[in-house]
């Protein structure tokens, strides 16, 4: 159970390794310490390097805010996806010793990879998975309701996959392509995702904190916690394992160590004078090779405009200087690392708060000291915009309409809505009765789900108790039916780029049947003239009909049995004085008694 802390007061000493030896970052302290404060965060670390040297890095308020440990420039975080530009990185390695192109195509090292359509299969290089520009979406539920720390099961999930627009046409940022590139590194060096990052960037760079998975991060010392921020509420939260995902968003480092690697981008892949990337890589990898959007400057902002991606990384124009950056978010932590080419400058910002502005804000904020540009009170328009967002909040309310249809009943008990619930491209949860209400159980969280109207549930996360004072996100659970009445899928708008839900297909939740039991229902029984013959192998039940494949019959109770691979078909056993009489079929068009022989 999460712990529920009310803030009160937030540590707003940093304790800085390199503190004020910088003119440029004189009173940056408590610049930033204001920061801490309006955002509510637990805490966060930054280091800010110049050419080869850190010349700053501290931590601010909390790595462990219950115990009221501070965080320090060596406290290790959960970096997110800002791990990117390290798995594109290992096949600009690969490049380089001419073990691979980027014309490629993927499936040329990973033969089981499939896409959704031919054109795909037949079109899609490598580039296009390191820019984001395959046309598919991102399907993040697939890997974040469904972990697995099988690889070979994230890449059979891809054919699945649905694109929402065609190859090339639209910049669209997806996960899974990040882990494709992660495989084909893996398939060419007969070496882990993990190991690569290790042999070929940790250990050169002496990034001798920073590990690639959860279990490291937990057997870690001086590593942060991660929060959330719930209704002016820190809460702490759980570890998330992004597992076989991880060449997407794995990586967990300290502010000093992400020094280093920034160090070796603005030296054009160099660190202390050694060649660690290849110069042509480093230049191609921070240039354009996919519009992410239009990226015009705004009215506040005029000298903040264009919306870039390269290998990796992202690319913008921030008051006439050129920045390559990338953001990262996983369960209760945020980042932002940075740095500018042209200008010799690079800064990270780790934070241990959900979804946080923090690292984008304190990034902002040493920038305009470090280029010399005109400063922007960043604190302050952190606090425009959160009055604006609780302005926002408060409008909903009011408008919001009770639904007029919330009275309409449900077509089914809700026993029927139960059972498991399968999507190839995502993978199985079950939805089970307790009491009088409905919960869908996955691998590493749960949802109660609240009847809508008709077949419609809103999920409400129900992990660590019930909250319902908030309408869901919109993401309802819609029960379908099929041509017998029964309850056959639920769809979810899982995948917000598309135009339709992604469906679930329903199976009964199955039982175990004593043999005994079992052998009691072999034998023959007639029906109009033909004969319905049903056997037992290997603790399985079958029946044959004639001119017509051999059927599965699983149980769900013990005289219940679906029929797998038609949808609405069972077979039902009766029995009278402790003897099978009669093998009832039922489908979608009624009822048919067979007579046991």
């Amino acid at each position: 159970m999460n712990k529920y802390i009310t803030l009160t007061l937030l540590l707003l000493i940093g304790l800085s390794a390199n503190a004020q030896t910088d003119k440029r970052l004189k009173g940056i302290d408590k610049d930033l310490n204001a920061l801490l404060q309006t955002a509510q965060a637990a805490g966060f670390s930054v280091a800010v390097v110049e050419k080869d040297k850190v010349i700053y890095s501290a931590g601010f308020g909390y790595r462990d805010y219950e115990k009221k440990l501070p965080a320090d420039a060596n406290t290790l975080f959960a970096i997110g996806s800002s791990t990117k530009a390290f798995t594109s990185a290992v096949l600009g390695l690969l490049r380089a010793d001419g073990k691979l192109d980027f014309d490629d195509s993927p499936l040329k090292y990973v033969p089981e990879l499939q896409f959704y359509n031919n054109d795909l299969n037949g079109n899609v290089n490598i580039t296009d998975l390191m820019s984001h520009r395959t046309g598919i979406p991102r399907h993040d539920f697939s890997w974040y309701l469904f972990p697995t720390h099988s690889r070979d099961s994230i890449i059979q999930r891809i054919k699945y996959q649905e694109p929402f627009a065609g190859l090339r046409e639209q910049w669209h940022y997806n996960n899974f392509m990040f882990t494709v590139q992660g495989v084909i590194a893996e398939k060419i060096t007969g070496k882990s995702w993990e190991d690569n990052i290790r042999e070929r960037f940790l250990t050169p760079l002496g990034m001798s904190r920073t590990n690639v998975s959860i279990a490291e991060m937990k057997a870690a010392d001086n590593a942060a916690f991660g929060y959330d921020l719930t209704k002016d509420v820190i809460t702490k939260t759980d570890y998330y394992d992004i597992a076989a995902m991880a060449p997407a968003g794995a990586i967990n480092s300290s502010a000093n160590d992400m020094a280093k690697w920034l160090i070796m981008w603005i030296n054009k892949g160099k660190y202390n004078g050694k060649e660690i990337l290849p110069e042509n890589y480093t230049s191609e990898a921070m240039s354009s090779h996919a519009v992410i959007h239009g990226g015009l400057p705004s009215k506040e902002f005029p000298n903040t405009f264009l919306a870039n991606y390269g290998y990796g990384w992202m690319l913008s124009s921030y008051k006439g200087h050129y920045r390559v950056e990338h953001g990262g978010n996983i369960d209760g932590f945020s980042a932002s690392v940075v740095f500018f080419p042209a200008d010799e400058i690079g800064i990270v910002v780790l934070a241990n708060q959900n979804g946080s502005s923090i690292p984008s804000l304190v990034r902002n904020t040493i920038a305009d000291r470090m280029l010399g540009v005109k400063t922007t009170n960043w604190n302050e328009e952190l606090k425009k915009n959160l009055r604006k967002e609780k302005e926002a909040e408060e409008e909903a309310k009011k408008s919001m309409k009770k639904e007029e249809t919330a009275s309409k009943g449900a077509s089914h008990p809700l026993d029927d809505y139960t059972g498991l619930f399968t999507n190839p491209g995502y993978g199985t949860f079950e939805i089970v009765k307790k009491n009088d209400s409905l919960f869908a159980e996955f691998q590493q969280t749960k949802f109660y789900l609240k009847h809508k109207h008709y077949d419609i549930f809103a999920p409400y996360d129900a992990k660590d108790g019930i909250d319902t004072s908030e309408e869901s996100n919109g993401m309802f659970f819609n029960f379908s039916s099929n041509d017998a009445g029964e309850i056959s899928g639920v769809k979810i708008k899982v995948e917000q780029s598309l135009d339709h839900p992604i469906e679930f297909k329903r199976t009964p939740k199955t039982i175990t049947v004593e043999n005994d039991v079992l052998n009691d229902y072999t034998g023959n029984y007639e029906i109009a003239g033909m004969t319905v013959k049903v056997s037992v192998r290997e603790g399985k039940l079958y029946m044959f009909v004639p001119g017509q494949p051999e059927y599965e019959l699983n149980p769900t109770s013990k005289t219940m049995y679906v029929i797998p691979t038609l949808d609405g078909y069972k077979a039902e056993f009766i029995s009278e004085n402790g003897k099978v009489k009669e093998l009832v079929l039922h489908q979608p068009n009624g009822k048919f008694t067979a007579v046991k022989k």
